[in-house]
């Protein structure tokens, strides 16, 4: 798969080598870099994955998305991003084919009632036959199945990747929560959502792990 050319609205400097390649898997994480695979640099709290490029390549990965200056094979497809966050998003979508389009989505966000809301929702359109998938704080819902997550907004490539499970399923209904820190970490860029709720906003979720501030929060 062309997946670099595939992904819609990724904007990308190319730095060395060929957006032609095919590419078999998406990772961001070095444990689960496998040949022919295409590895996106994360910088977080307390480690950067642009220090591990030299690693992921021995590993297989035949190109490498950045948005700092770093060093790297020459051997290797390098293309620069504003955001890697945002681009592992777009590249999950198109990785998985973008199965959030084959349902009706609904994201559900702000402070409190998140989780109450979702569930609600999920327990009406079931009632009138419909098949939903569902993800927020107490898990993956894909029917009756349940799948332990780790956040309330899993990381955008475990998202695309539970959208096609809902798809392959025959859900008709996608229900999830849209947290402020999956929003703050594009964990949701590209998703077109049918339906947007909004419960209501308080100071909250505020701290160096989260937001700054309540302005930021509101951003």
């Amino acid at each position: 798969m062309k997946i670099i050319q595939k992904t819609q609205g990724l904007e990308f400097e190319l730095l060395q080598g060929s957006v032609e390649i095919d590419i078999v898997e998406v990772c961001y994480n070095s444990k689960n870099v496998v040949k022919d695979s295409i590895f996106i640099c994360l910088k977080g709290a307390r480690f950067d994955s642009h220090t591990i490029i030299d690693e992921v390549v021995k590993k297989g990965a035949k190109a490498i998305v950045i948005q700092e200056d770093c060093s790297y094979p020459e051997d290797v497809t390098v293309i620069r991003v504003k955001d890697t966050r945002k681009a592992l998003a777009l590249l999950s979508a198109a990785r998985f084919s973008y199965p959030a389009r084959k349902m009706v989505t609904i994201g559900v966000t702000g402070t409190k009632g998140k989780t109450t809301t979702t569930h609600m929702m999920k327990t009406l359109l079931e009632q009138s036959g419909k098949k939903v998938g569902m993800i927020g704080t107490n898990g993956c819902f894909i029917g009756s199945e349940k799948i332990p997550t780790v956040n309330t907004t899993p990381e955008s490539y475990e998202l695309h990747q539970d959208f096609q499970k809902m798809v392959d399923a025959g859900c008709q209904y996608m229900i999830m929560e849209v947290s402020s820190q999956g929003l703050k970490m594009h964990r949701t860029a590209g998703i077109e959502f049918d339906y947007a709720v909004f419960t209501n906003i308080s100071p909250d979720h505020i701290g160096p792990n989260e937001h700054a501030d309540f302005q930021e929060y509101l951003m």
